[in-house]
């Protein structure tokens, strides 16, 4: 089951507001303090946009400023210039650190380009940029600011360009073999009019945008998740007075999280604790050096590491859009600036570090055409191998408002069967109809409510329904679906549950005519909903995922009764997150192997032991892979895991899993295509031979 948050609503700040405790008059007339800057940089053209990129000491921090046409220029701290470079019409601009290029760690810089609206990359070597984008990557509107976000839930590194339509434009980063860097469109968000600024926090995974006659709005920047917008102040109706300005955060630590911004008609900034809904703290005034006001701040940005005699605690780079000398930079002190509002600067975060992904990442390799239908559809997944050609191996999918899909190892639709709304997909060979073995595919049909039963013809590569007339559930809502052949008995099952947590045994028969029957063997329950599910034939277990508690075990035999045993507790692991989903399992020969869980909660992959207690490997998760332009997964509903030889790029098997969000660019949900041997790298586990 997917769960998706939908719509816009307030932020802390701003539902204040709204309600009328506070208003915009507030900010006008409450006594506001002055910082003043501690340098003042004199720059010898345009000031459009900086930012500054610490060296190994304070002789060798840089600020690096985008000077319109006359591209990028190079300073010390001290205002000094030190070089220019070309980079067409020089706009927005942003760092991150750490980006692999050709296995090397590399400080990356992206600069707007307004000649032709696209974005340009540059990387710091020796002091200055130098630029490595494989071309001009093309945004199609006109842009207004670019901002980096090193996503918290993945690692991957997304360029946001917002633009004077609204457009919010994601894109993920990638170098290639050449250690060129380009992009691909995840995902577009649009709001009704100009977005003059942004910035990202990569902690948190948030994105911030300044809707200039708006306000400012706080949005998720995982592009596999709800965007989830939230107002964070509004101008007119908030404190903000008339038009909304640029956007800075700073990070001390818990409790001294900061989010920065300019109130574009008064010449003030506020700052709201990012640690707490962005609730508002205060405003100040700025001043340069000698004293003159800044009157018209423009863009923002913040280095919170010592920069060096009056930086302890680092900067606030201001562009100072009006100084009597021209335009230029001033830095603020942070200290000064918490210190004015009576607030602490905490201990300032090194912005050259880079967090880990919170589990092991690995990427997929092939993906399959999108659904038909739209909205939640694609949801289970059942791999069929092929001894005698491994790459002739197929995978069934279920577009549960539609019917059944058949892929082949390239993803591409073989057969679309539409059959109903079949929910989850399960096949068994060996199966004895008439004589002959055949490989035997069930599903659970929402439409008829019934055991939809086909046998797949592996020549044809065709699904034929061979069920003996429509095979009643009994069941309101039959949802999910595993098949179990006894190795006790020979004889085939399949479990089906209704989504109130029932779930029933059949046996599957030949009824003598070419068709298959299913003869009702057994009854269970669970207190919740279940759907996922998986049953070992060796052992004769059958492992069931009830979405909000945790994995549970029990007999597979139709005799085996309703005694049950919790595997995993939702509650008990950190590493899962309901809904528990899709259960698949990996066979290593002799009873040995692998359960793998889908966490949804969490956009992540629980692997288990087989046998014994079936205790907790570790985690993984999916990410995306620009290179070959496929997307990570998330929200997944239902997975299958092989661990037979599917042909090149899967001779140990693989993971087939739902993707919830299909992104990169979005499309209708589909199925996603992951190398056993990159899991088993990813959480040293072994692979079959």
């Amino acid at each position: 089951m997917n769960r998706r948050l939908k719509g816009y609503r307030l932020g802390g700040s701003a539902l204040a507001l709204a309600m009328g405790i506070v208003g915009a008059a507030v900010a006008q007339e409450a006594v506001v303090p002055t910082v003043a800057a501690t340098v003042d940089t004199v720059v010898s053209g345009e000031a459009v946009s900086g930012v500054i990129v610490p060296g190994p000491d304070a002789r060798h921090h840089r600020l690096v400023s985008a000077a319109g046409l006359a591209g990028l220029e190079i300073f010390d701290l001290s205002g000094a210039p030190l070089g220019r470079i070309q980079a067409g019409e020089a706009g927005g601009l942003d760092v991150r650190h750490g980006f692999p290029i050709k296995g090397q760690p590399e400080t990356l810089m992206v600069s707007t380009d307004k000649t032709d609206n696209s974005l340009r990359f540059f990387a710091m070597r020796n002091g200055a940029p130098v630029e490595i984008g494989a071309r001009a990557v093309p945004l199609g509107f006109a842009v207004e600011d670019v901002c980096l976000l090193r996503n918290a839930s993945d690692g991957g590194l997304y360029a946001v360009a917002v633009g004077d339509g609204g457009e919010i434009e994601q894109l993920l980063l990638y170098a290639n073999a050449k250690g060129q860097v380009d992009a691909r469109s995840a995902r577009r968000i649009n709001l009704p009019s100009k977005i003059k600024y942004c910035v990202a926090d990569d902690a948190t995974g948030q994105v911030y945008a300044s809707q200039q006659a708006v306000g400012v709005w706080r949005f998720n920047g995982d592009p596999e998740a709800d965007a989830a917008p939230a107002l964070i102040d509004a101008a007119r109706l908030g404190r903000i007075s008339e038009e909304s300005g640029s956007l800075a955060l700073y990070d001390g630590g818990p409790g001294a999280r900061y989010l920065i911004a300019t109130d574009a008609s008064s010449g003030r900034l506020f700052v709201y604790d990012h640690g707490a809904d962005d609730a508002w703290l205060g405003a100040v005034s700025l001043t340069g050096r000698g004293g003159a006001a800044i009157k018209e701040p423009g863009a923002l940005q913040v280095v919170g590491a010592p920069l060096g005699a009056g930086l302890p605690s680092g900067a606030l780079l201001v562009t100072d859009e009006d100084a009597a000398e021209g335009a230029n930079y001033k830095l603020v002190s942070i200290t000064a600036l918490t210190g004015a509002l009576n607030l602490s600067a905490g201990t300032p975060q090194d912005t050259r570090a880079v967090a880990a992904p919170r589990f092991p990442a690995v990427v997929a390799v092939a993906e399959t055409a999108p659904v038909g239908s739209p909205g939640d559809a694609a949801d289970d997944p059942a791999i069929w191998a092929d001894p005698a050609n491994p790459a002739n191996s197929l995978i069934i999918g279920t577009d549960k408002k539609a019917g059944l899909n058949l892929y082949d190892m390239h993803g591409r639709v073989i057969q679309h069967l539409p059959d109903g709304k079949m929910n989850n997909v399960d096949l068994r060979e060996g199966f004895m109809l008439g004589g002959r073995a055949v490989v035997l595919v069930t599903a659970s049909d929402r439409t008829n409510k019934a055991v939809a039963i086909y046998r797949l013809d592996t020549e044809a590569r065709r699904l034929i329904n061979i069920a003996d007339g429509v095979q009643p559930t009994g069941q309101g809502d039959p949802y999910g679906q595993c098949m179990y052949r006894s190795a006790r008995t020979g004889k085939t099952y399949v479990f089906i549950n209704d989504s109130n947590g029932e779930k029933r045994q059949w046996e599957l028969v030949d009824a003598g005519n070419g068709r298959v029957r299913a003869v009702r063997v057994r009854d269970f329950a669970f207190a919740s909903q279940v759907e996922g599910c998986v049953a070992d034939d060796t052992s004769g277990l059958l492992f069931v995922a009830e979405e909000d508690a945790g994995l549970w075990r029990l007999s597979a035999e139709p005799d085996g009764g309703s005694a049950m045993t919790m595997v995993a507790r939702i509650t008990e692991n950190p590493a899962l997150k309901d809904d528990m989903e899709g259960v698949g399992l990996y066979d290593l020969g002799g009873g040995r192997g692998y359960l793998v869980a889908s966490s949804q909660g969490n956009d992540s992959y629980a692997v288990f032991r087989r046998e014994g207690d079936q205790a907790y490997l570790g985690s993984f998760i999916v990410v995306a892979d620009g290179g070959r332009g496929i997307d990570g997964v998330s929200e997944t509903d239902g997975l299958d895991v092989t661990s037979r030889d599917l042909g090149p790029g899967f001779e140990h098997g693989a993971m087939v899993a739902q993707d919830g969000r299909n992104v990169l660019p979005g499309e209708n949900q589909n199925f996603k295509y992951v190398p056993w041997k990159s899991i088993a790298d990813a959480l040293e586990l072994e692979v079959r031979r």
